[in-house]
Formats: structure tokens, sequence, C-alpha cells
């Protein structure tokens, strides 16, 4: 697979970029792994070099983020006094060794597509815009068509969402982009959200197409699609195998029945649906699912319930027997798998769809809505599939990654990761703050970490990473950045907390690192009105008198507080960068070449690097350069 970057960054240079970064956190990785709450108790300021603490002492905070983590060469740097050698090395060496994070048409100003309307992206079609943040506007469209380019290139338009949430990227891969796609979601209530939003788009696409056929006499065509995703209610196990993995996908198990219903009390609940008049109306909905005239008029499309009776059969077989269905199309054009016929997804036209969505919605009074019946992308265990995740968390990137490498069906992968700090290592098998879904079996057992992946990395000595380091990696340092040019008043609160750990521990010397509750506009408060609010948040008694002048002496270091969490922020990109090459390594480690693409812009979303990976088919046996157009960095690796 040809580079997506400008140069080329082969395996060998990403074994010695990590090398070189194992060398550096060596040396300065106590800075990320000290807790910033610390700062008073453990004393962090007096473990930085006196050279260090000399130029960094009181410096403003505009001053921080320029002269610190400002990568760019926008203006002239002016140091007010001349800063030690080391921690000039320091600076250059951080900045020189992590992944490059701007995209490139994203620039340094405003993004064109929300140049007209902060709020509303111009490059995404108004009803898919519906429910969905500027940042998650941003993301899905630019992972959108990524995820469409890789589709093109292996030959595949099916696509699983993994940890989809309420559907937002799948709707515009399957609704904007024509693409079948199956999306996976282990919270019940987020799956329901997902189906809930589909319909509301299905109903109001609907609508525009008939009154641009009533209104302007045309064939009522339109950008968007009825090609309305799947959403399975099931949870990926990290430690469990690929085929695992296959059997959640082919079976039905959308929440507990075979349709999802949601009972609206007005039609006003669900936007966009236009009036229901009485003409229209079949049969009255009480309590129980409408039968309607597409499922007696097209009996060739099979239910939830059939489809998911045939599946059920399917893939108990491949459970007993490990034997995998044949499948092929029977004279009516539907797939046929062990003898149980589902229609053939590919020669389904919108026609069809428009005249399933008008028919699938009858009530008097109260609305229940199910899942249309027309045929969605139901998998066998033989579906080829491309793999994408939005920001799947801890080890559930970790997981899709392995399933690519291992599983025959996974022809491509999207990956952008997140919350590295909930990924499982050797030290940590079982990460804090990690929560099994309810009502999903026991996690299987492996003794696969999350990190490190490669059999390279985990030999090199120094690769350990603590979990507040892989913490700090998550944090957003763009946005860090301006905070300290506009002088935010918040960056007050990191210096508080620090004060109030030394009043707790003077308190109860056994209680460290407790989790206070977040504190609503702490930085408006005084500092005592702060402490009675955080002491009574872990149980101590809110009116302990305070040492006034102590307090005041820590008060007066907020700079130096501000100016430590700097540093840490300046490492971050360093530990993501580790993070996301022993990812890269790994694949290359199993016979697949891949590369990383800041595809996103880092001051909307931090965690902005996507892995990219394909398998070369009969067909291609490699991305080309021309297959990623302006979706490809053009300088991803400056080393």
């Amino acid at each position: 697979m040809t580079n997506f970057s400008s140069q080329p960054f082969s395996l060998q240079q990403q074994k010695q970029l990590a090398l070189n970064i194992t060398r550096v956190l060596s040396i300065y990785g106590y800075i990320t792994d000290s807790y910033i709450i610390e700062f008073f108790t453990d004393g962090l300021w007096d473990t930085l070099p006196q050279s260090w603490q000399t130029v960094l002492a009181d410096l403003p905070s505009a001053q921080l983020a320029d002269l610190l983590l400002e990568t760019g060469n926008t203006k002239e740097i002016c140091y007010r006094s001349v800063w030690p050698l080391s921690l000039l090395a320091f600076k250059v060496t951080a900045h020189t060794l992590a992944f490059p994070r701007v995209a490139r048409e994203a620039g340094n100003g405003m993004l064109e597509e929300f140049r007209h309307n902060h709020c509303q992206s111009s490059m995404l079609e108004p009803l898919l815009r519906r429910h969905v943040k500027p940042k998650k506007q941003h993301e899905i469209r630019r992972l959108g068509e990524l995820v469409k380019k890789l589709s093109n290139v292996t030959g595949c338009d099916c696509i699983v969402d993994v940890g989809s949430g309420q559907g937002h990227l799948s709707r515009f891969l399957s609704f904007g982009l024509g693409l079948s796609v199956t999306a996976m979601e282990a919270d019940e209530h987020l799956v329901t959200m997902a189906t809930k939003f589909d319909q509301q788009l299905g109903f109001a696409l609907q609508k525009e197409r008939k009154k641009a056929m009533e209104c302007l006499g045309g064939d009522g065509s339109h950008s968007l699609t009825l090609q309305m995703p799947r959403h399975v209610w099931g949870w990926v196990d990290p430690k469990a195998s690929w085929e695992h993995f296959i059997i959640q996908l082919c079976k039905d198990q959308s929440l507990e029945t075979n349709t999802y219903s949601t009972a609206i009390t007005s039609p006003s609940q669900v936007a966009g649906l236009g009036s229901i008049t009485p003409g229209q109306q079949r049969l009255a909905c009480q309590g129980r699912t409408c039968t309607t005239d597409v499922e007696k008029d097209l009996p060739a499309v099979a239910s939830e319930t059939s489809v998911s009776k045939s599946h059920s059969k399917t893939t108990a077989e491949l459970e007993v027997n490990g034997n995998r269905p044949a499948s092929s199309l029977n004279q009516d054009g539907h797939r046929s798998w062990n003898g149980h016929s589902c229609p053939d997804t590919s020669r389904n036209s919108d026609i069809r769809r428009t005249s399933m969505l008008s028919n699938c919605y009858r009530s008097t009074g109260c609305y229940h809505i199910k899942q249309p019946c027309w045929p969605g992308p139901y998998f066998s265990p033989e579906s080829r599939f491309v793999l994408t995740g939005l920001h799947a968390c801890g080890d559930l990137s970790v997981a899709m990654l392995r399933h690519f490498a291992r599983c025959p069906n996974i022809v491509g992968i999207t990956s952008v990761a997140c919350c590295y700090m909930k990924i499982s290592t050797a030290e940590t098998p079982v990460p804090p703050g990690v929560p099994r879904p309810r009502r999903f079996p026991e996690p299987a057992q492996s003794s696969e970490p999350g990190y490190p992946m490669s059999t390279w990395l985990a030999q090199l000595p120094g690769h350990q990473l603590s979990y507040k380091s892989r913490e700090v990696a998550c944090h957003a340092i763009e946005e860090y950045a301006e905070r300290l040019r506009g002088k935010s008043t918040g960056l007050r609160s990191h210096c508080f907390r620090a004060v109030l750990e030394t009043v707790i521990r003077g308190l109860d010397p056994s209680k460290k690192r407790l989790g206070v509750q977040t504190i609503k506009k702490a930085h408006e408060l005084s500092f005592e009105e702060y402490a009675r609010q955080g002491l009574a948040r872990v149980g101590l008694d809110p009116n302990v008198p305070l040492d006034k002048a102590s307090v005041e002496a820590m008060l007066s270091q907020e700079q130096n507080v501000v100016a430590f969490f700097s540093l840490a922020l300046l490492l971050a990109p360093l530990v993501e960068t580790i993070l996301l090459l022993d990812r890269m390594i790994f694949l290359q480690e199993s016979g697949f070449h891949c590369e990383l693409l800041p595809l996103f812009d880092p001051k909307l979303s931090p965690r902005n690097l996507v892995l990219v990976a394909a398998k070369p088919t009969s067909s291609t046996t490699a991305l080309t350069t021309d297959d990623l157009g302006t979706l490809r960095s053009t300088d991803n690796c400056r080393r």
C-alpha cells in the first residue's frame, strides 16, 4: 500500500522514532507521570531543573502558549530572558518527535465549512446536521469521506461502525454516501436514539422528495438516499475472538425484540415527519406494532423477526459445526443462506424503499415507530466489510485492529482512538473506570494487553506508560493553548485543587487523590468557598479553619502550576505517538501496511489521528496517493 503521507515512513523509521521517544520519556517522563493536584504536596516544582524554574517562574500564560506549545512559525518568538539550552532542546525534541496534528485543509484560520455559520457545516446536507454538534459534523464528514474512498479501493461497500453511539456517522455513511452500514453499540439507550433519528431522517427525506415531485415537477431525486443503517445492540469484548465478533454481527440483537418500538405521544415529537391524515391511517396502534400493506404486498421483504430467525440458525450452526453457510442468489433476486431467503440489498431501488417507508408507519393517537422492514445489510459469516470506529474508547480500538489483522472478512479499517488511559497493560490488565456493559456475558480471558500490541515494542526497554501519562495524552493541547492566550480565569482551578489537596491531607493523610466532584464556576469563587464545597464533597468538615498565610503563599504560585501543567501537555503528543506507533508496528508485523493521517482540525477534535489500513484483493494491491486526495496530509512524516 502506497504511503498516504508525502514522504515514505518505513518500518525501520517507525521503530527508530519509538526508540527516540522512549529515551526522551526515560528522562522527562516524571513530568507526565505527575498529578497536578500534588503540585504542593509532592513539591513538583522542585523536581524541575533549577535553570528551568528561573525562566518559567511567573511566566505569563500567553507566553507559555507561544514559547512552549506553539508549533508553527506564524510570528516571531521573543524570549524575555535567555532560556537554558536544555529547555530549548526539550521543547524542540517534543515538537519534532510527535506526529503532526494539523490537517492540510484546516490551516490556521476558521474552517471553510463553518465560515458562514459556526454551528452548521456548509459541506453537510441539512438533514444530516440534525441533532449533530459542529465538532461531530466535522468528524463524520471527514471520516465518512475517507471510509468511502477506502470502500471504493477495496471494492466493498459494506461497512461496520463499531461504538456507533447515536448513529451520526452511520447515517452519513448510509443516507449520505449510499453505503450498506451495520452499526454496533453496547448502550441500548443510544441504539434506541439512533434508530429514532434514522426514522426521522427517512420521513423528512421522503417528504422533501414528494414536495419536489409535486411542486417542481421533477423526479423526486435527492442527494441523499434511503439506504438506512442496521443497528445491532452488542458489545465488542476486547478479549474475545474475531469469530465471536462475526457471530454478533450475524445475530439479530435489536435490544430484546426483533423491532425497535418507541412510543410517540404526538407527531411533533418526531421532527420533520409531516402530518399524517386520517386517510393515511390504516389501523389503530393499541400497544402493538402495525401490520402494514408493505408486509402483505411485498412478501419477498423479510421482517426483522424472520430475518433474525434465519441468522440465528446460521450463526448457531457456525458455533456448533464451525461451518460457514453458503450464500447464493435465487431466481427472485434474494440472497439465500442455508435455505433462508433475505433480499439482496444490491438490487433494491430507492423507489421500493420510498414505498416501504410511506407504508411502514400508521397510527391513531399514539405512534409506534418500528424499524422499517425494507432489506438491510444483513450478515452471513462470509460477509466482507470495512471496519470503522470514530473515537473507539480504550481497548475497543485495540480489538478492532486485532480483528482486522486476524479476521478474513475484514478488508479495510479506519480507526480513530481515544481514552488511552482505559487501555489494558501488563501492569494493569483491568484498567480502572472501565465497567462491563450490563446484560452482556462475562469478558473472555486473554493474556494480550491493549498496550503494547506489537512484539517489537514489548521487548523495547522503557516502553511502559503509566496510567497518568496515558491520561495526559488525551488532553486537548490546542484548546489549552487558546485558553492560555486568552488568559482564561478557569486556569485557576488547577491551583485551587492543588491547594485543596494539601488541606485534605492535613486533615486525613490517608486520603490521597480523592475524586472531588466538579465545583461549578470554581474560578469565580474565593478559595475559602471552594474549600468548603470541596471538603463537603469528600466527607470532611467544611468549616475547618484554614491556615490563611500558608494558603496565600500557595495561591501566589498559580502561574508555576500552569507552567508545570504546560510542560506535561508539551510531552503528551509523544505519549500518543508511541501508542499509535505500537499499533502501526503491530499491523506491519501481521503483514499489513498502514498509514496515520491527521484527519480532523485539532482545535475541534483533539484526537484527530486516524489509522488506515487495507488488505490487498484480486482487484487492488495498494492504496494509491490519488485515492485519498485532499484527505492526505502534506507533511505527515517530518522527522
